[in-house]
């Protein structure tokens, strides 16, 4: 009887799962959502073997995804219960206008896409630098509280990328990078008096946009700063040029998305992003004059010293 009762219990349990088949696609569609990023990171990282056909990375993604799959399995009830708790809180979220479906597709893309086109990353920046060059006079000449330069910063975010929705987050870089454009655009490079240094103020560079990359950084500096971003400049041998402070390298990920698909599709594109990590860890990403795109190619490499403007 017992017997019975226990075979009779089995093939119950069965015609449940086989009445249930959506489980499987949940499994499947999560497998398919991890195994993509997870493969982009093996793909990077591991030796090609240059097989016929890419064989050796074929055979990588379905190793993944069968890996990916055994485990999903065995915590079947597990995972199906918590994405049914996630999925509560997504739509909560989506209903309240916080963190929703359209946030985590955002993410997620961002986060593919950074993996599959990685920013280039330059040296370190060390605490120990040395003295900057007519420091005191660059900062006076950095006027971010200057009306004239403050309207200009505004003009200059009513005119680009005024209605990107979803990012409210990176609202502040957003507004920086149309800064950017407006200036970059319009850069005329005039060299300084050959018996000495001219330093042109913010206001003063504002009426021919015109002067020598000291002057150029002073007025990127000075706008950036008058929005609500922090700029440094970085000295190199015989150049100083504008950084912007990004964040975190999640925060990357995001303005590395924005930057190749949204803002400067047509400059950035088949290119990648140059930046700086200070001793911190923080992300800073180059805004020279002579780059079409924020994150363009550095003119010069060597880091001879940093002015942080806080």
């Amino acid at each position: 009887m017992i017997n019975i009762k226990n075979i009779s219990f089995q093939k119950i349990k069965q015609k449940l799962r086989v009445k249930k088949p959506w489980d499987d696609v949940i499994i499947f569609v999560l497998n398919i959502l991890i195994a993509i990023p997870l493969f982009i990171i093996a793909h990077q990282n591991l030796i090609e073997f240059n097989w016929p056909f890419n064989i050796d990375r074929i055979l990588l993604f379905l190793i993944i995804i069968i890996s990916i799959q055994l485990v999903l399995r065995l915590l079947r009830t597990i995972i199906i219960a918590c994405i049914f708790l996630y999925i509560l809180v997504l739509f909560y979220g989506t209903a309240s206008g916080n963190y929703g479906f359209n946030s985590v597709y955002e993410d997620y893309d961002s986060m593919i896409y950074t993996m599959s086109d990685n920013p280039n990353p330059q040296d370190i920046i060390i605490s120990k630098l040395l003295p900057f060059p007519n420091k005191s006079k660059i900062i006076s000449a950095i006027e971010y509280k200057n009306p004239k330069v403050r309207n200009f910063a505004i003009m200059a975010t009513s005119k680009y990328f005024k209605n990107i929705k979803g990012y409210s987050d990176y609202r502040t870089i957003i507004q920086c990078f149309a800064v950017f454009k407006e200036i970059n655009g319009r850069w005329n490079y005039v060299s300084d008096p050959k018996d000495g240094d001219y330093i042109a103020t913010a206001s003063e560079s504002l009426d021919y946009f015109s002067g020598d990359c000291d002057d150029h950084s002073i007025l990127m500096a000075a706008a950036v700063r008058a929005i609500g971003g922090t700029p440094r400049l970085i000295h190199t041998k015989g150049h100083i040029y504008p950084e912007i402070l990004i964040g975190t390298m999640n925060d990357l990920e995001t303005v590395n998305y924005l930057i190749k698909n949204i803002l400067f599709v047509k400059e950035s594109y088949k290119k990648q992003l140059h930046y700086h990590i200070d001793e911190r860890g923080q992300v800073w990403l180059n805004l020279d004059y002579t780059a079409k795109y924020p994150g363009g190619p550095f003119l010069s490499e060597e880091i001879l010293g940093a002015l942080t403007l806080n």
